[in-house]
C-alpha cells in the first residue's frame, strides 16, 4: 500500500473543500479499498465523508423517491417505500455482493465502483482506464465476460453495479453539490460516460464534487417491476446479463416501459428499441419474444463472448414475461 493522508470530514463543507484540493471522497470502502491494495488506485488523500447528513429516503413532491447517497444497500433494499414503489430497486440491491458488503457499501459508492475487468486489475496488462494510452489486453485476451455493447477500440469492460441497471430503466437522476455549495442534477443516463477515446474518465463528475442522492421520478401507477440477474454461480457473481423491468400496464394495454440490462455494456444499458416495441400492445409471449429480439440491436461481441448476444435476448424475455405476464 501507497503513503496517503487520511481526514474525516465533520461537516459537508468541509468535505467539500478537502475534495476540491484533490482528496478522494470514501464512505463504506469496499471498492476503493480494494483497488488500492491491488495498487490499481493511488490517492494521496482520502476523505471519509461517513459522517455526513445523506442517509435519508424521502417521497419527492412529485411522488418519486429520493435515496441519499450514504444510505447502505441493505438499508435501501429494506426501506418500504423502495420493496413497495420500486421493487426492481430492491432485488438489484439484493442481488448484488455479500450481505457483508451490502451493510457497508452505499448508493453513491456502488454507482462510483469501477470495472471488474481482470486486465484493469492487474497492474502488469494493459488497460487504458488504469493508464490512458496503454491499449486494451481485454481486446484479443480472455473476454468472456466482457461487454458487447457501448464499446471502443479502446475499451471493452463492463460496468459491474445491479442497482444502477435499475436506475437507468428507471430513469433516475443523480444530485451533485460542487465545492461552492452549488447543486446540480445530471440523467442517470449522463452521469456514466461510455469509454469512446477516453476510457479513464468514467463519471461525469467535476473536480471536488460530491453526490448528494439518486432521485427516480415518479412513474404511473399502477407499476410492476423486477430484476433478473443471470450469473455463472447462483451467488457471490457478476451479471453475465441482466434485465430490470418496469411496465404501466392499464386497461391490458401497455403505457409505459421501462427497461434496462446489465452485464453487456460498458454502462448500463437502455434498451429504447424493446420499449417502444411494447408501448400500446397487449402483454403476450409473441409480444415478449419480438421485442426481446431488438435487446442486442449494435451488439460487437467478441472471440469469447459471442453467446451474450442470445443471452441477452433470453434474459430480456424471461423478465418481460415475469413482470408483464401473458394475460
Amino acid at each position: 500500500m501507497y503513503p496517503f493522508s487520511f481526514t474525516k470530514a465533520a461537516d459537508t463543507r468541509s468535505a467539500l473543500a478537502a475534495g476540491q484540493r484533490g482528496g478522494r471522497y470514501i464512505a463504506g470502502g469496499t471498492t476503493l479499498v480494494d483497488l488500492m491494495r491491488e495498487t490499481v488506485e493511488r490517492p494521496d488523500t482520502l476523505v471519509d465523508i461517513s459522517d455526513l447528513p445523506l442517509r435519508d429516503v424521502t417521497v419527492t413532491e412529485r411522488g418519486g423517491l429520493r435515496i441519499g447517497a450514504l444510505v447502505r444497500m441493505a438499508e435501501a433494499a429494506a426501506h418500504p417505500k423502495v420493496r413497495t414503489t420500486y421493487p426492481v430497486i430492491s432485488q438489484a440491491l439484493e442481488l448484488s455482493a455479500s450481505a457483508q458488503l451490502r451493510n457497508m457499501a452505499t448508493i453513491g459508492g456502488n454507482i462510483m465502483q469501477r470495472t471488474r475487468c481482470t486486465y484493469f486489475r492487474d497492474v502488469t496488462a494493459a488497460c487504458n482506464k488504469r493508464e490512458p494510452g496503454s491499449g486494451c489486453a481485454a481486446l484479443e485476451g480472455f473476454n468472456r465476460t466482457h461487454a458487447i455493447l457501448g464499446t471502443s477500440d479502446a475499451c471493452v469492460a463492463t460496468h459491474p453495479s445491479d442497482v444502477a441497471v435499475a436506475f437507468a430503466a428507471l430513469e433516475a437522476t443523480v444530485h451533485l453539490m460542487n465545492p461552492n455549495g452549488q447543486e446540480r442534477s445530471v440523467a442517470f443516463a449522463d452521469f456514466l460516460l461510455k469509454p469512446g477515446g477516453t476510457p479513464s474518465r468514467e463519471q461525469a463528475l467535476r473536480q471536488g464534487e460530491l453526490i448528494t442522492a439518486v432521485e427516480i421520478p415518479a412513474l404511473p401507477r399502477p407499476l410492476k417491476s423486477g430484476y433478473l440477474k443471470v450469473r455463472d454461480r447462483q451467488s457471490y457473481e457478476f451479471a453475465l446479463t441482466s434485465a430490470a423491468v418496469a411496465l404501466h400496464i392499464r386497461g391490458g394495454v401497455i403505457r409505459e416501459a421501462k427497461v434496462a440490462a446489465g452485464g453487456v455494456g460498458t454502462v448500463p444499458w437502455k434498451l429504447p428499441a424493446v420499449e417502444r416495441h411494447l408501448i400500446g400492445e397487449r402483454p403476450s409471449k409473441a409480444l415478449w419474444t419480438a421485442a426481446a429480439e431488438r435487446s442486442a440491436d449494435g451488439a460487437r461481441p467478441l472471440r469469447h463472448n459471442r453467446f451474450k448476444a442470445d443471452l441477452l435476448k433470453r434474459t430480456i424475455e424471461r423478465q418481460l414475461r415475469i413482470v408483464g405476464g401473458t394475460a
